[in-house]
């Protein structure tokens, strides 16, 4: 999985790696929890070769676990529930070996090459 724009909103455009100061897409924390039932789930970003990158978005995403469990009244699930799915997460530094692979930034190849006019009228699906 990307992070800016397919996890964190990224409304607030490049901050730096160290910056995550969005909300998450919506429906994300959902995805990446069902995800994990059936998939070995990798997050991967410009962000994770960056200093202070990876630990950023481990942080940002911790958060939105809490965030996503937590209401005034107490836990709906148990930390000891939803942190093992966390940690269960990779966190790459380098492109990984992938079945798919999600990203607000990208084109499925099928086979025809795109039009060069298409790649560069390009709008990732938050700008259109």
């Amino acid at each position: 999985l990307d992070f800016d724009g397919v996890l964190h909103s990224y409304t607030s455009g490049w901050q730096g790696a160290e910056v995550v100061s969005d909300p998450p897409v919506t429906g994300a924390v959902d995805f990446i929890i069902s995800a994990l039932e059936h998939f070995e789930v990798h997050i991967f970003s410009s962000r994770s070769n960056q200093e202070g990158g990876i630990e950023a978005m481990q942080n940002w995403l911790h958060n939105q676990f809490y965030a996503r469990f937590y209401t005034p009244s107490g836990f709906t699930k148990e930390p000891s529930e939803f942190i093992p799915l966390f940690k269960s997460i990779k966190w790459p530094t380098k492109k990984p070996k992938a079945k798919i692979t999600i990203d607000d930034r990208a084109i499925t190849f099928t086979g025809v090459w795109p039009a060069i006019e298409d790649l560069k009228n390009f709008k990732p699906w938050n700008k259109k």
